[in-house]
This record gives C-alpha cells, structure tokens and sequence, in this order.
C-alpha cells in the first residue's frame, strides 16, 4: 500500500528532540528545537517493508505523529502557526545507526533510505484536533513500547512551524515528523512495528510495517560499522552494555589493597602510578573501574564563552559514561574552583559510573558524600568550574595527580588512594599482590606474637620454612582457626645473615617495609 499524501512532498523536515521523555533518555534538553532533512523518496505506507541492508545490525524505529502542512507558510508567527496544519497522521522514523558516521548530523544515508519512512494509515482533519491533546503510541510484535502525549512537548507544533517559516517556505504536502517519545529502539528482520495517532475520538488507525533483511551495500560508499556508543543510542533505554572490565578482575583487584598494588607497581619499574593529592569523600568505599578520562585547560574568558557552555566536554562526558567507568579529570591539580558537584555526580552514578577521581576541587561536597558514589578529589572549593577551568576534550590521555591516566586503564581506589593499573598487568599483578599479603599476614602474626622484626620483615631466609609450613596450614583451614606454628630461635633471628637479609630489596611477593614502600 502507498503513502496516503498522493503526491510527493516537496521535503520532510525530522525534529531531533522534543518529548521530554526522550531528552530524560539522551541526558540533555535541547534551548531550541533542531532539524534535519529526509528525501521524499524514504516515504512508504502501511504493510511495506522497512528493509535492513545485510551488514547492518542497528535498524532503529521511532514511532511519531506526523503533521501535513495544508497552506504555505512563510514567516507565520507560534500563534499561527497550528492553522497552516491540514492533516495529522502518524509515522516511523526508521534509520540505521551503522551509518550514522558516514552524515553525521544530517542522517542523509543512515535515515534517508527507500522506504525509511513510513506514515499513514489515515489523515486525520487538523481543524477537528487539539494539538496539545494528542496521543502516541508504538507497538513491537504487539507489545506496547512507546507511549506518550503532546501536552508536553518541548516545543509545541505551532511554534515548529513558525521557527522553520522564518527561513524555510512550508509548501502544502510538506511533512514534518515532530519527534519520538522514550522508548524508542532497535528491531531484526522478522518484527514488526505498528504506530497509531488518536485524539478527539478519531484515530489514525495502526501504521503497521514487518522489517525485512535486505542486499549487503555495494562497497564504493561508506559501508556499515558500529561501536558501544553507537548501539547504546539505538537501544536506547533498553541498552544493556557489556560489562567494560571482566568480573573475575574486578573481584581480584577488590580483594587487595591498594598500598600493595603500589608497592608491586614500583616492582615492576612503575613508580609513579598513584594519583597524588587526592582524598575520598567514602574511605569505607572501595573503587574499581576503566578509565574514561575529561580534560580542563585554564580560565581563559573569550574561550570559555565558546567551549564552556551549553553540551560543553564536561557533561558530554558524563554522558559518555558506561556502567564500570571512572570519570578521571585532570584540573592541573589546581583545586581553587570546583570541577565537579552534586548534580553531574549524581548524573555519573545514574549513568552507572563507578567512580569519580579529580585532582581539582570538589562542589556540594557534603552531598556529593551522601550520594555513596566514591569521589576522590583535591580538596572542596565553593566555586563554580568556571572561575579557573575550561571543560575542553574528552577520551584523551591526561594527568590527574601526577599519574599519566589513558582511557582504559584501570582505577582502583581505597583509603590510602588511587593507583593507575595498566590492563595488561592486572591479572599478575593479583597473583602476586595476593601472595604478598599472604606474607604480610604471617609476618603480623608474629609481631602479634611478640617477635622482633629482624629478619622477619621482610622475611628472611630462616623464617621461609615456617611461612611454607603455615601457608598450607591456614589454606585447609578457616580464618577463625588459624594458628601460627613455633618461631626460630632468637638467636638465629639475629645472626648478622637474617640481619643482611633485612637491609636487602624484597622479591615481588615479599611484604613492603619501611626501606622498600
């Protein structure tokens, strides 16, 4: 079946957002509405096919009321706006995501495609609806998934129409697609979508399209590709991302300290991985994540007006975060302004974040701390970012603390800080950070014990046997039964050869001491 309009319109402008569900969804609420095209060509009818090129896995639908323009419109006023409105119907705007990139922004090839967007079944009269009075629904194989009305809506339709009448002449038939409510999402070949209008007791009636797979795309274009951003888009809050860091890691790096993590960083020849200057609001929190990383420049006024305002790099960034990350930001360790607060950490740990390490200062700190998400910071400051920072890129190398930080490194955090963990050192550095604290609860034992730590700490060579011996002791047996076995004697914990072995550098699974931190 056709598209009921007839005769092509002469253009189909699409509003990016406009129901406040969907702007709650994307994390952002747009000052003004924005637009872009789709060709006349991408129109279809109920019971077409929305066809998914082979090699595209992200086809998305967005389920919309679609108003016709019945009188041209030219510099018409909000007011007047609804009056140049003949026929309202409903419409899918389809679009892939895998080609997304390939336009960014103008969405000509990743929503621009035959058959892309489908209205109909039936016009409604406009002059017998009340435009704030609408209501919106999607179904997916029968299952409501969007549900929504325009009493609402960020930007009434009349004031649609006067805003692009301003420089765009509406011609009759033109189509303009007024946005999509939460909800939207992603669907396979084998569904089907269906989208219905009513209002005033009449009804579009089901606009109702089955997606089928189509021929892989010739490959002298921009061919289909996607990444995790890309498929949280298209999912939207149906989105379940993999996890960024394998659970087995993350428990192993939670069952160590991060004093010894350090101490075997040092090692490893990597003395500088800790992130100095910086405190916890939760000391009791322990905080393990993947680095995604948000760079400040100085106050500089002329180029903050440019680069600090509005969807600025710092709240794209917390945009960006995925369940598992640390949002690490370099402040030049400069804490005299803050350059975080309650409201984007609160924004961080919704976003699933796992954590937030600045070397800069920290706003609202007391309800920062109430949130539970662990912060580390320089210091709390009252000032806004503003007054010292200008929020300038994200997902770049930086230096938080002193610690060169990239995206993807690993964050742990207790009490006693924040060390940097390459990825690729992780898993030795569990097994050997676990057997170090192994000595070091043997060697606490006996200092409970009452024994001198000459030779014992670091353990010495005639304390080996017995570590051996209580080691395969304690692994049979529960914490609570633990016992030491008998000590040397003291006159061998003082031989000048135990004396030596103390001054000497420890292996990676011996204890830290005061000589080798």
């Amino acid at each position: 079946m056709t598209h009921p309009l007839g005769n092509p319109p002469s253009k189909i402008i699409a509003v990016h957002l406009n129901y406040p569900s969907r702007a709650k969804e994307r994390g952002r609420i747009p000052a003004q509405p924005s637009y872009f095209l789709k060709p006349p060509s991408s129109l279809a009818g109920t019971k077409e096919a929305i066809v998914r090129p082979e090699g595209c896995e992200l086809l998305g639908f967005e389920g919309e009321i679609a108003l016709v323009v019945g009188s041209r419109a030219q510099r018409v006023r909000p007011e007047d706006g609804w009056s140049h409105v003949r026929w309202v119907t409903a419409a899918n705007d389809a679009g892939v995501y895998d080609l997304r990139y390939a336009d960014r922004g103008s969405n000509l090839r990743s929503k621009g495609a035959d058959g892309f967007t489908p209205i109909g079944p039936r016009l409604l009269d406009a002059r017998q609806l009340a435009p704030d009075a609408l209501r919106l629904r999607t179904w997916v194989n029968g299952e409501l998934v969007q549900d929504d009305t325009t009493d609402t809506l960020l930007f009434p339709f009349g004031q649609l129409v006067a805003d692009l009448s301003r420089l765009v002449t509406l011609e009759p038939g033109d189509v303009i697609l007024t946005g999509t409510p939460a909800g939207a999402s992603v669907v396979s070949p084998g569904d089907t979508v269906e989208v219905e209008v009513t209002g005033s007791g009449q009804s579009t009636g089901r606009l109702r399209n089955p997606i089928a797979s189509g021929p892989a795309l010739e490959t002298y274009g921009a061919m289909p590709r996607t990444d995790a951003a890309e498929r949280e888009a298209a999912h939207g809050a149906a989105f379940a991302p993999e996890p960024l860091l394998d659970e087995r890691i993350e428990r192993g790096l939670r069952s160590v300290a991060v004093a010894t993590l350090s101490a075997q960083l040092r090692g490893r020849g990597l003395p500088h991985m800790s992130i100095d200057g910086v405190r916890p609001t939760r000391p009791d929190t322990k905080m393990v994540g993947v680095a995604h990383t948000l760079r400040y420049l100085p106050l500089r006024e002329d180029l903050f007006k440019r680069y600090g305002n509005g969807m600025n790099a710092q709240k794209r960034a917390i945009e960006q975060l995925r369940p598992g990350h640390v949002l690490v930001m370099d402040a030049r360790r400069d804490t005299s302004a803050g350059t975080i607060g309650d409201i984007l950490a609160l924004r961080a740990q919704q976003r699933g974040a796992a954590g937030v390490v600045t070397d800069g200062g920290l706003r609202d700190s007391v309800a920062v701390t109430e949130l539970g998400l662990p912060v580390y910071h320089g210091g709390a400051h009252p000032s806004v970012l503003g007054r010292r920072h200008v929020p300038w890129d994200t997902g770049v190398p930086i230096a938080c603390g002193g610690a060169l930080v990239q995206p993807g490194d690993l964050l742990v955090g207790d009490a006693d800080g924040v060390v940097v963990v390459p990825p690729e050192l992780a898993e030795d550095l569990i097994t050997d950070c676990r057997e170090q604290e192994q000595r070091e609860r043997f060697v606490t034992e006996q200092v409970r014990a009452g024994h001198d730590i000459d030779g014992l700490y670091p353990l010495g060579p005639d304390w080996h046997e017995l570590y051996e011996r209580w080691h395969k002791h304690v692994s049979r047996r529960p914490m609570s039964a633990r016992r030491s076995p008998l000590p040397p004697t003291r006159a061998c914990r003082r031989s000048a050869r135990c004396s030596a072995r103390a001054e000497t550098s420890p292996s990676r699974s011996e204890p830290r001491s005061e000589h080798h931190p």
